[in-house]
This record gives structure tokens, sequence and C-alpha cells, in this order.
């Protein structure tokens, strides 16, 4: 069997679903933007995968390319991109399974609701003959574009379990014996993420944060001002590997975001067995959290209220916070590669 995927910016847990398709004896054709990437995540090449960067590819080479290969299935997530639309439509046409990656969530605005219009009447249909979402949320948009149920599968996005699940495996023991008290925040250092709404909390806190540390990691505009506020630790962008030794000491992942239509860091540090504080936008809390069990939610741009739910964690005993991490690495097992792959394979199978 073949796939195609045509993507926008590939990051490391695409690539854990992708290894999980080859596992399965599937050969997978990566089209994937080699540039306006949002994050300096590289691209390891896989022997078993073949890629092409979409800068070298005009569109009617890209339609070549896809006659070459003869997929079975064509993937698209980049549906922004018009090249991959005509590839989409064309082939649609032809009676291969066409499927759009989505990750939204419903949210009611004007784009939206006009894309509920076209799609009631069957505009997406014409291009795209299955949906494979994230979660929930999702699920309930794509209905909207006019998706019947039985067209839509689920666990789109997933956390590289190899590397994260043995993050939790190698530090369950010394944390046993000492929990770290510090907070991480991972991703980009820009508004949409709530880093404002994260520094005024951990202000507010003051001397209410005894021996807890504060660490972010990553890159953005607001660097400097993460870096001017007392007590937060900047250190810069990192590729997977390197997020493993920052688990090590990590006792709490925070998650501010503004708009987060998922949020696959989510998934990742719940894995690794990091009790979770994130804002209640997060697409992927529905799955990987559950209030009072292995985290808290709060209101988005609270920053009273995020500062209250981080106190919960300072005022914990250390025997807590650890249950607490050990049900968010049970709740990291939901989605695995394996079912992210088995859900698309099941496309061809209906």
């Amino acid at each position: 069997m073949k796939i195609l995927y045509l993507y926008a910016e590939v990051m490391g847990y695409t690539m854990a679903t992708i290894r999980a398709l080859s596992a399965r004896g599937v050969q997978v054709h990566l089209v994937h933007w080699d540039h306006r990437r949002l994050t300096p995540f590289v691209v390891e090449p896989l022997s078993d995968v073949i890629m092409y960067k979409r800068s070298g590819l005009s569109t009617p080479a890209m339609i070549a390319l896809a006659g070459k290969i003869r997929p079975s299935v064509i993937v698209v997530s980049g549906w922004m991109d018009e090249g991959y639309t005509t590839v989409a439509k064309k082939f649609r046409s032809a009676g291969v399974p066409v499927v759009v990656a989505l990750d939204s969530q419903w949210q009611g605005t004007f784009r939206q609701r006009f894309a509920t219009f076209i799609g009631y009447i069957g505009h997406f249909g014409r291009i795209y003959s299955h949906a494979w979402v994230a979660g929930s949320y999702q699920f309930e948009y794509v209905r909207r574009l006019g998706f019947d149920k039985s067209m839509i599968v689920y666990d789109l996005l997933c956390a590289d379990l190899l590397l994260f699940n043995k993050a939790f495996t190698d530090n369950i023991a010394a944390k046993r014996s000492h929990y770290p008290h510090r907070f991480l925040f991972v991703g980009r250092f820009e508004p949409i993420k709530g880093l404002n709404v994260l520094l005024r909390a951990w202000k507010m806190l003051g001397c209410q944060r005894r021996d807890w540390e504060l660490h972010v990691i990553g890159s953005g505009s607001l660097r400097s001002e993460m870096e001017s506020c007392p007590g937060v630790v900047v250190k810069d962008f990192m590729q997977p590997e390197g997020l493993l030794r920052e688990v090590a000491g990590a006792g709490c992942f925070l998650l501010p975001s503004q708009n987060e239509p998922w949020g696959v860091v989510v998934h990742e540090f719940a894995a690794s067995g990091l009790p979770l504080i994130v804002s209640d936008v997060v697409g992927s809390a529905s799955t990987f959290l559950i209030p009072g069990f292995n985290g808290f939610r709060f209101k988005v741009n609270d920053s009273l209220e995020l500062s209250q739910v981080m106190l919960k964690f300072i005022d914990m005993y250390d025997a807590e916070i650890q249950l607490m991490a050990v049900r968010s690495h049970t709740l990291g097992q939901r989605i695995t590669p394996e079912t992210s792959a088995a859900n698309l394979l099941s496309i061809v199978s209906q």
C-alpha cells in the first residue's frame, strides 16, 4: 500500500504516526513545507519514507508525482495550500480516497460559518472523501462542514510515545525520592500561547512560590520579556530528544494558551509523567486531562485563577503530585502512534 501525504509543517509527532504506518508495511511519500515554518524543528529523513520539499514542486509536478506513485490514500494537512487542493480535487474525482486532516475547533467565526455553508452544498465532498480529526471538538466542526459521521476517523495527532514514555520510566524512581518543584512551559514565545498571562500569574505568587521554579523553553518575540521577569529561567528551543532531559527536573507542565485547537505538547508531557495545568481552550485536554485527577484547568486569560491553580500544586504534598504524575502517564496512552495509523488505514478497509 502507498500513502501520499501533502503536509504543511511536519513535526516530530507527524513522523511518529508515519513510522507506525511504515511498520505496517505502508510506503509513505511525504511532501512537506520547507518554508513558512513556525518552529525550527528539524525533519530527520527516514530510510523507508520518501520525502519531497514543497518549494521544489509546482502544482503540475505534484499531480505528475501522485500519478506516478498511484497512492491508495492521499492525506492533506494544509488545505490552505492551493496546490494541495488541486491535487486532492483531481484524484478525488478519479475515485482515490482523499483525507483532510483537521485539528481546528468550531468557534463560530464568520469564516467557519461560510465554510459550513459551502460544506452544506457539497463543496468539500468534491475534494475530500474523509476527514481525519484530532478529537471530539474537531469532530463537531467537520460534521458542520458536511462530512457524514461514517466518513470521520480519530487520532490524527499523536505524541512520539517511544520518546516520551521513556522520559517517564527513566525518571520515576528519582522523583519518588525527591520530587522536583518546577513548573515547565514548552512552546512558542508568542502572545497566543498566553505567556503574558503566565508572567502575571507568576508575579502574583510572589513569596508564595517557596522553592518552586518556572522554566520556559522555546523561541519567539516575547523572549526578552521572559528573560527580564525575575525567577524565570529561559532556555532555547529544543528538539524532542533534548526535552527528555528537561522532564527529569520538571514537576508540572503548563500550557496557558489563548487559542490551542489541539496541542500535542500536552500529550507529550502527560506521557512523560507530568501533571498538567492548561487553559480551558486547549483541545487535547479533553483527552489527556481530568481536572483534579492529574491536573487542573483555568479560565483562559485569567491570571488570578492561574496563580491560584499553581498555588494548589505548591501547597500539595509531594506524594500527591507524584500520584498525579502517574495518572498523567496513564492518560497519555489513550492515543498511540499505532491507533493513529490504524484509524487512517481503516479508511481503505471500509
